[in-house]
């Protein structure tokens, strides 16, 4: 447990250094987590507005503007951009909301998620992240190669190939010349993704310098016509006449409305939701500044402030320059050639340099993006073996399994073959993505964690709320079919991460937002409205060694019922003579201990001078409000020697140590540290910590304090209750005597401890591994009384059990023998009952209930004196002698209802 000299907890993982999802450039660190030098190097302007810049103009700016304008005219595309830039504007908020609070490592988006929120939703979040940097790769490189062969390709009325223009065209050659360009991007990934990174700002003024040249030639170019052809339908030749008209208002006229046509790329006719796809890839920049967390001076500066100065900047442009081509170019020419950009400028070069540049560089920060963010996820081993290999790197730190990944799912995009194709998936994924986040930031709000402080306050639940419904609105108006399965997809990846429960020490959102539900449902469950037809069992089981108990914790989390299951330890000492509790650094052994377990438990220990004391102190404090125990359950006390059930179970046995996924979180309680914190079963010759008056005083303890008491006896020989058995029940049968048998002259089947104990017997046969069980009830008569009131007895008592809906076949059971041998309280005032009394009971629960699988037996209630107290467990041990599995029970609650 810290103290006050316990430093802060820093934001690594494991001591492991998560490599940096760079956009741009590769982190600095190595693969074996040493820091370089100096690896935070990085300002605003170099490391988050450069970066984003380049990815929000992508192939967009110089490729679909026209496309855009053509076929959404100029009023529905500056509507498309807005409604754009407003998603991805409440999506920057909570990314500057989530970055600004605390420390922020190496990992980009993906490491401030999952840091944030937990392995769940930053795992999820983060392989959906892939998947669209993945597809918005292959998108790039398919423009890249549009670009390049509305330049060099072969004219399709000439069967000569002239000039430059010598690449042939068709579907099977762009595949070909994409996967090129994606092997040239894979080489550059693996052996220079550096060089990449430091050009990346030469690259920007190169985009630049075209970006000029292109409103320069608005007004410096001349008024032309220009001839358009392309493949038609059945090989024929469509031919257009389109024209460049300068500053024109007719032509701004002509180009304010929509025009939804046929595109010749796709051969499918366009609309508002395809069109908005195409063009919202120019938004899914955002994230390349937040991506370079691992190498910025001042993240939680720079990242809020460069990427909404980028964001503001392309937005200029992007406005600008749809005004521009919707006033000066026909919607022909728009529509039917994507690289008209080209054709009007001074010096053509220009633009094609543009193009190649911008297209380039956001295939290969995509893949790099990609690669990094899958090499993340890898190392925190949240899917386990299949993405185990994407955690190795070269001797400078280069993830390049990750990288062979990403270029493998990257080339089975290009396929696609036309960009406009892809678009849909793309803007789809990346939408989802933005929803992610966006509820991600939301779940933080609404957890009112007092340590979600971000230094960024430009946002509220309202603008995460509105991005959410925003996107997930948008994702369906593009393409509901994509839309559907992705977040099939998204909600897939969170229930394997939830059902997988991988450890971190991240924390995690889904704890914080259950402790906050939870709270108000606690106070909402008032124990003043407690009724007993909703009684359930609550459980304390108190365990001295597991070692030797873990049968009987296995079989009480059958007996719940859905009910408060708590094991409870008393640790002996005095804290006046200890400098620190002992009992805190024993919790994460017994947590550990139900995890192997696999039963539905807390755990709550205490620190005592007397066992009997620390039993008080739990059945008083343990619990919350309406959901505190109701019954207690101990061990039996007797002589037997326990048994280790640590040797027994293969999840205990040394032989299992090392299967274990390597380097797992486990919150530092391995198998080796799990088997050496328990302690050795206690030999029979060794002392008992407890005492026969201590022991009955427990008893008496809990039934004063309305408590339950259930004592167990035999259960390690009970199998088929671990979490692997298959055992549904159908060969076992549960056997229920629910009369005194220490008091033959009391023939009341229908006390409170009756029905309790038939309640309980009942309860286990609901369980899964008790569904099929037979249950058999014991009802002992004196056939040779002179009083026959037992068959009226017995008919009441059959009356009963359909009442209460209870199935068990009722078993008549003559006791004559057994009763004579019974001493009078007259003739015996101390109520010692006579060996051959209990000799006889014993005979007959072994006659009848031999082959049960566990006995429900009624425990009397202990002696009001304490001197007592070692012959009324020789009694009760006497009784059950060599009988199997058996429960002791003494109920003080009614728990049985006959009405509606």
């Amino acid at each position: 447990m810290s103290n006050e000299r316990t430093p802060l907890i820093t934001s690594g993982v494991c001591g492991l250094a998560v490599t940096a999802v760079a956009c741009g450039a590769e982190s600095d660190e190595s693969g074996s987590g040493t820091p370089s030098k100096d690896p935070r190097k990085l300002n605003t302007f170099f490391g988050v507005m450069v970066p984003t810049i380049l990815s929000m103009f992508s192939i967009v700016l110089f490729l679909r503007t026209g496309f855009v304008v053509g076929h959404a005219g100029l009023l529905q595309g500056l509507l498309m951009l807005i409604v754009a830039y407003t998603i991805i504007s409440l999506t920057i908020l909570s990314i500057c909301a989530i970055s600004t609070n605390g420390a922020i490592q190496g990992g980009g988006a993906y490491y401030m998620i999952s840091r944030s929120l937990g392995p769940e939703f930053g795992g999820s979040i983060g392989l959906m992240f892939f998947l669209a940097k993945v597809c918005a790769c292959g998108e790039y490189v398919l423009g890249l190669v549009e670009a390049i062969l509305d330049v060099f390709g072969s004219d399709p009325e000439s069967p000569v190939s002239s000039g430059v223009r010598v690449l042939p065209q068709g579907y099977w050659y762009t595949v070909l010349y994409s996967s090129v360009v994606l092997l040239l991007c894979l080489l550059v990934c693996l052996v220079g993704a550096h060089i990449y990174s430091r050009t990346a700002f030469v690259i920007l003024l190169v985009v630049t310098v075209s970006l000029l040249s292109i409103f320069i030639s608005s007004v410096a170019v001349k008024p032309q016509d220009i001839f358009i052809t392309h493949h038609g339908p059945g090989n024929q030749t469509v031919h257009y006449n389109a024209s460049y008209t300068g500053f024109n208002a007719t032509t701004l006229r002509n180009n304010l409305g929509s025009g939804y046509t046929l595109d010749y790329s796709t051969n499918s006719v366009m609309s508002f939701a395809t069109v908005f796809a195409v063009m919202f890839t120019s938004c899914t920049g955002i994230m390349a500044g937040a991506n370079m967390s691992g190498e910025l001076k001042t993240p939680s500066v720079s990242i809020p402030k460069g990427t909404i100065i980028a964001v503001f900047y392309t937005f200029t442009v992007y406005v600008l320059l749809f005004i521009l081509v919707s006033a000066t170019c026909d919607r022909i020419l728009l529509i039917q050639d994507y690289g008209f950009l080209q054709k009007i400028n001074l010096w053509p070069p220009f633009v094609t340099i543009g193009i190649y540049c911008a297209s380039l560089s956001a295939a290969m920060c995509a893949m790099i993006g990609a690669s990094r963010i899958l090499h993340a996820l890898a190392l925190d081993q949240l899917f386990g073996l299949p993405l185990a290999p994407a955690a190795i790197t070269s001797s400078s730190g280069n993830p390049w399994v990750a990288v062979l990944y990403t270029w493998g799912l990257a080339q089975c995009v290009v396929f696609a073959g036309q960009l406009n194709a892809v678009a849909s998936l793309v803007t789809v994924f990346y939408l989802l993505a933005y929803a992610a986040v966006d509820l991600a930031c939301l779940a933080l709000e609404w957890a009112s964690a007092p340590n979600f402080r971000p230094t960024f306050q430009l946002f509220s639940w309202h603008t995460c709320l509105l991005g959410i419904l925003s996107c997930l609105v948008m994702m369906f108006v593009i393409n509901p079919v994509y839309s559907s399965g992705s977040i099939v997809l998204l909600l897939v990846l969170l229930l394997f991460l939830h059902f997988r429960s991988p450890t971190s020490s991240w924390g995690y959102i889904s704890q914080a937002l259950i402790f906050h539900q939870v709270r108000k449902y606690l106070l909402m469950l008032d124990v003043r409205k407690d009724h007993v037809k909703f009684w359930r069992p609550q459980v304390l089981l108190m365990v001295a060694n597991p070692r030797s108990s873990c049968q009987l914790i296995l079989f009480v989390n059958q007996l719940k019922k859905g009910g408060l299951f708590v094991l409870g330890h008393v640790q002996l000492g005095d804290l006046d003579t200890l400098p620190s509790d002992p009992v805190q650094q024993q919790y994460n052994f017994w947590l550990s201990l139900v995890d192997k377990l696999g039963v539905k438990a807390f755990v709550d220990l205490t620190l005592s001078p007397s066992v009997r004391q620390g039993t008080q102190h739990l059945l008083r404090i343990t619990g919350l409000g309406g959901m505190k125990p109701n019954t207690l359950v101990l061990g039996f006390y007797d002589s037997c020697t326990p048994e280790d059930f640590f040797l027994q179970d293969t999840a205990f046995c040394d032989s299992s140590i090392g299967r274990g996924t390597e380097g797992e979180y486990n919150f530092g309680v391995d198998l080796p540290s799990l088997q050496a914190h328990f302690p050795p079963v206690r030999h029979v010759e060794s002392p008992r910590w407890l005492s026969p008056e201590e022991y009955v005083g427990i008893i008496s303890d809990a039934i004063k304090m309305s408590k339950n008491v259930c004592l167990a006896r035999y259960f390690f020989q009970l199998e088929g209750e671990g979490k692997d058995s298959k055992v549904d029940g159908s060969e076992r049968t549960i056997d229920v005597w629910p009369l005194n048998l220490l008091q033959p002259g009391s023939r009341d089947y229908e006390d409170v401890c009756s029905l309790f104990l038939l309640q309980m017997a009942c309860v286990l046969n609901m369980s899964n591994k008790w569904r099929h069980a037979r249950m058999r009830i014991f009802l002992n008569v004196e056939t040779e009384s002179s009083d026959q009131g037992w068959v009226v007895n017995e008919e009441t008592f059959r009356e009963l059990l359909r009442k209460l809906r209870i199935r068990a076949s009722i078993k008549i059971v003559p006791w004559d023998t057994v009763v004579q041998h019974h001493i009078q309280p007259d003739e015996e005032p101390s109520g010692a009952l006579s060996e051959d009394f209990l000799s006889a009971v014993n005979c007959m629960l072994m006659e009848n209930s031999s082959q049960a699988a566990v006995r429900f037996l009624y425990l009397p209630r202990p002696p009001a004196h304490h001197s007592q107290s070692q012959q009324y467990l020789a009694q009760v041990e006497a009784v059950t002698n060599s009988l199997g599995p058996t429960l002791l029970i003494h109920g003080v609650t009614p728990v049985t209802y006959t009405d509606l």
